[in-house]
């Protein structure tokens, strides 16, 4: 059965909302911290960042938004954030104090494979990442790896990436590790589409707006519908 991984962008409701995204299926929840400048954060993300920091999400306020999202589910936590936070806190402090606070690993959108390995976390790789760093990220990645399905900026797409399938292949070559997909998966289709190439897939854009739109009910609604789309895969390759 593939994993479902759902983003959320850090606020103060980031542990009730990951409770109604764990209850519709999630088995995952990327917690993203907000920064000011998320290059690779489509306008759905950005304009959730952009509100989030105005409210005061910086670094401490979401280090304790984690723990208590810790406390209210039991399911893997991954905070995504970029290196710029990192290094004002410190790579080690940040790394430890996320752990602290219940973090399973970390994402740095923008730390390349190679510097600070110190920090463990989980690499990205896109359809444009070289053979080497591919098979650079998948020996030292931490648990798993996501494949950013395609070049640009998140953000719902009407279509699964057509890089996808030859990214996974290329991957797959060079790493046993599980393979998360992201960027651009939105319906309930598309999830099944992807979940049928890769071993997880990853939904932010479209369950940040559902949840900003609609709350906790929203996004267990939401997500409900991408579990059982998911499942209903697995099931059909067992048949």
């Amino acid at each position: 059965m593939s994993t479902l991984v759902v983003y959320l962008v850090c606020t103060r409701d980031t542990a009730e909302l990951a409770r109604a995204a764990v209850d519709g299926g999630a088995d995952v929840i990327e917690i993203g911290f907000p920064f000011s400048d998320p290059l690779a954060d489509g306008p759905i993300i950005r304009e959730a960042t952009h509100t989030a920091l105005e409210q005061g999400m910086g670094t401490r306020a979401c280090l304790e938004a984690l723990a208590e999202t810790r406390s209210a589910v039991d399911v893997p936590l991954v905070p995504m954030t970029y290196a710029s936070l990192l290094e004002a806190r410190g790579y080690e402090r940040f790394a430890a104090d996320a752990r602290d606070a219940g973090a399973s690993s970390l994402i740095v959108a923008d730390l390349p494979v190679d510097l600070h390995p110190e920090v463990k976390r989980v690499h990205l790789v896109a359809p444009t990442t070289p053979a080497e760093r591919l098979a650079d990220a998948g020996r030292t990645t931490d648990g798993w790896l996501y494949l950013v399905s395609r070049t640009g900026i998140t953000g719902p797409r009407a279509e699964v990436s057509e890089q996808l399938p030859a990214l996974a292949a290329r991957a797959r070559e060079v790493t046993q590790v599980p393979l998360y997909a992201g960027f651009g998966i939105s319906s309930p289709e598309q999830a099944a589409e992807v979940a049928a190439l890769v071993d997880g897939v990853i939904v932010g854009s479209a369950a940040v707006e559902r949840a900003g739109r609609g709350g906790p009910g929203a996004l267990n609604e939401y997500v409900a519908s991408l579990r059982s789309a998911i499942d209903e895969v697995a099931l059909g390759s067992r048949a």
